[in-house]
């Protein structure tokens, strides 16, 4: 088996295995009359909806021959680097909390295997283009673009998904601030990280 073919085979399989976990616990909630679009606000679905749709179309070009654009790159990195923000403040922040009726093995496709598969993927197969510090600003813009839309949602719903951005649970707009700024920290820190190895690591699969 050549490395292609387990880079062809690992990302169409983790790909449909994140959309099946994300699909069957969405039909869980819905059976049980939870707010679909409650759903679809936490920053662990969309981001593994992200990375499924990275890892299939990124496996289709491997596929096909088709190489990656900088563009490519670059959204395949903010991906990763969000997959890998959701284990390590799940496991900081959120491992202790009441999953309620979130399925045990969703759980761990969502919050444990798939952000470990999407650093394995960059790793194993660096990005294509020569990134520099530039692109960690495009990185950054989906977690704090989600982070608007919680609290403006938020504050106009009166729900957050999760207890770090609400103001009645995080010791007020102070405690949001500084669970937001700690996690920003996070994010730029895996971005650096991710920066440095992706033009650092050789690629596996030349195409």
């Amino acid at each position: 088996m050549t490395k292609r073919t387990v880079l062809i085979g690992g990302r169409f399989f983790f790909g449909l295995l994140t959309l099946v976990a994300v699909g069957t616990q969405l039909t869980v909630h819905l059976g049980m009359g939870y707010d679909v679009w409650n759903f679809f606000s936490y920053f662990t679905n969309l981001s593994n909806i992200f990375a499924a749709l990275v890892l299939l179309i990124s496996g289709y070009r491997v596929l096909i021959r088709k190489r990656p654009s900088e563009i490519d790159d670059v959204t395949r990195g903010t991906a990763t680097i969000a997959m890998a923000v959701v284990g390590l403040v799940f496991g900081a922040l959120l491992a202790g909390e009441d999953l309620g009726s979130l399925l045990p093995w969703v759980n761990f496709v969502v919050h444990y295997l798939i952000p470990v598969v999407m650093v394995v993927d960059w790793l194993f197969q660096p990005p294509r283009a020569t990134l520099t510090v530039k692109h960690i600003w495009y990185w950054l813009l989906y977690p704090v673009g989600y982070l608007v839309y919680s609290l403006v949602r938020g504050a106009l719903v009166n729900w957050y998904p999760y207890w770090f951005v609400d103001p009645a649970r995080a010791g007020g707009w102070g405690g949001v601030v500084v669970f937001a700024l700690a996690i920003s920290v996070g994010f730029l820190v895996v971005s650096l990280a991710m920066l440095w190895l992706g033009n650092k690591l050789k690629r596996q699969v030349d195409y």
